[in-house]
């Protein structure tokens, strides 16, 4: 059985976690690149557009400036501003969600952090679990660690918010994109067990 290692906050191993059988199942690529699509879709602005014939002015002689043969004239067909959002059924967003998890799992890029308690924003903190984990490497890149809580809180927030290399999530916002483009992903404890949880279902 595939398992995951689990750290404290100081980044010392102090265990395994079994990876459960929601989690199990070979990575689904189909989906995970229609997860992807969709979720780059829904972030669109959709605000691109040019002017048509009817609203550029005329002027003598010819009456119709606007006519797309002139330079200066209405586009044929322009862009016009639009929603690229569309909807994709849960059954596939979690499929492909569980695909995004497994395939982190599978490639050793998955652990789970045992408790994180932090009694104010102490970026030195989280800097020093990354350099402890040996994930505080530059050529990793920005936001190269997705670190996933429970829910959303300030204080771990601001405690990253110096840290170009990781990035914050509560468990409920968890989704493929972010995971995908994350080189390892690091849950605590109780958010790891909300996302199986749920998964589950």
């Amino acid at each position: 059985m595939t398992t995951i290692p689990v750290y404290d906050a100081q980044g010392n191993s102090v265990g395994e976690e079994g990876v459960p059988a929601v989690l199990a199942d070979k990575p689904h690529t189909a989906v995970l690149h229609e997860a992807v699509v969709w979720q780059l879709a829904g972030r669109r602005r959709g605000t691109h557009a040019t002017l048509t014939r009817g609203m550029v002015a005329g002027r003598a002689r010819h009456g119709g400036r606007g006519a797309p043969i002139f330079v200066g004239g209405g586009i044929v067909f322009g862009p016009r501003p639009r929603d690229y959002a569309y909807r994709l059924p849960k059954q596939v967003r979690r499929l492909a969600l569980r695909s995004a998890l497994s395939a982190k799992a599978a490639g050793g890029q998955l652990a789970v952090l045992d408790r994180l308690e932090l009694e104010g924003p102490k970026t030195r903190a989280l800097a020093g679990l990354l350099r402890a984990l040996g994930w505080n490497r530059s050529h990793e890149g920005a936001g190269s660690v997705l670190l996933v809580i429970a829910a959303p809180d300030r204080v771990v927030e601001r405690s990253a918010a110096n840290l170009p290399a990781l990035r914050v999530l509560p468990a409920t916002a968890l989704n493929v994109h972010d995971i995908l483009a994350s080189q390892r992903v690091l849950m605590t404890r109780e958010a790891w067990q909300r996302v199986t949880e749920a998964l589950a279902r």
